[in-house]
């Protein structure tokens, strides 16, 4: 009498659909003790399917943090500042900023020019810059000023996720700010894709300087946002300086009416049908940069574990557009805590 092999429940469920030599060779390898597969191509229904198109124009994302706009008296308003430094520490991160804006110019082909807070500071750069080292000038600023606000807003969340407490609303402010450096590098790279040298420079700087940021704000959050402050101090010069050089006629691409700024920008600062040249652009970044400017340098006043973030709720009476036009060095501890007194 033969012996008749059982077949597990699994293996039956398989022979509706698996060819058979699929099941021969597994029969075979269950006696052996082993569980071998064939490879014979199981053969597939062929259909007519349609690639899905990715969606990669960075104007047809949806926008995270859209932002609220800014308006034109406080975008013409906007003045190149600089916050007297008070303490040891303030003197240690202007002189590291000085360092840092040195070498960013002698990378850039920017040349020296007076420091900040001098009598002698132009608004326009000593030699004039054509709109190529313009836009090599912005993309790697962008890639540096992006990384404070990611890597404070990501401690700050951890700090609060591991203690088991509320972070004043730091968290979300510091997030946004990242967030719109990033959309100043993505509105420059629609008009200017960096090299092979070019993208070596971001990539090493990058690593270098989050990881520092990193370091330095596990030991002092008070010291890197006084840092950030007087970087972004630099910011407002730097953009400054190259609207001084379209009013001159010196960037001839830039000011020609059929100039045409990336549909990204219009999306994410809902500029107007009449607001949509280079050198809007050009003050909307600048507006940004002086509202960052005056949120660190307030940060940097703030007792960073208790005091609440003034920047976060509609009616603190603390608008970025007032700040970023009349505050330029900050909000003093004292007063973001009146603010909450009254």
């Amino acid at each position: 009498m033969a012996h008749r092999l059982r077949i597990p429940h699994r293996f039956c469920k398989l022979q509706k659909r698996v060819p058979e030599p699929f099941i021969a060779t597994a029969t075979l390898g269950r006696q052996q003790h082993q569980f071998r597969l064939s490879t014979t191509a199981i053969p597939q229904r062929q259909e007519a399917t349609t690639p899905i198109k990715q969606k990669t124009e960075f104007g047809s994302l949806p926008l995270s943090w859209p932002h609220k706009g800014w308006d034109d008296k406080v975008v013409q308003e906007v003045v190149p500042s600089h916050r007297k430094p008070r303490t040891r520490s303030d003197r240690i991160a202007w002189r590291v900023i000085r360092i840092c804006r040195w070498g960013m110019d002698i990378l850039t082909g920017m040349p020296p020019e007076p420091k900040a807070g001098s009598k002698k500071r132009s608004v326009t750069a000593s030699k004039p810059m054509n709109e190529a080292q313009w836009l090599v000038r912005f993309v790697f600023l962008e890639t540096v000023a992006g990384i404070p606000g990611a890597v404070a807003g990501g401690l700050r969340h951890l700090h609060s996720i591991r203690r088991f407490k509320l972070d004043q609303g730091w968290i979300k402010t510091l997030l946004e700010e990242s967030y719109n450096e990033r959309m100043h590098l993505l509105t420059f790279y629609c008009m200017y894709n960096p090299g092979r040298l070019m993208r070596f420079m971001v990539f090493a700087t990058q690593g270098i300087f989050y990881n520092t940021m990193f370091i330095g704000y596990l030991l002092s959050p008070s010291f890197c946002h006084r840092f950030v402050g007087y970087l972004e101090d630099e910011a407002v010069a730097t953009y400054t300086k190259c609207l001084g050089e379209m009013d001159k006629g010196h960037l001839p691409q830039w000011t020609d009416p059929n100039f045409k700024i990336p549909d990204i920008a219009v999306k994410y600062w809902n500029m107007p049908q009449h607001r949509r040249t280079m050198r809007d652009l050009i003050l909307y970044i600048r507006a940004d940069e002086a509202s960052h400017r005056g949120v660190n340098h307030t940060m940097g006043n703030l007792d960073q574990a208790s005091d609440p973030n003034p920047f976060i709720e509609e009616n603190s009476g603390v608008s970025h557009m007032h700040l970023a036009a009349t505050k330029p060095a900050g909000l003093e501890r004292d007063e973001v805590l009146e603010k909450y007194t009254r």
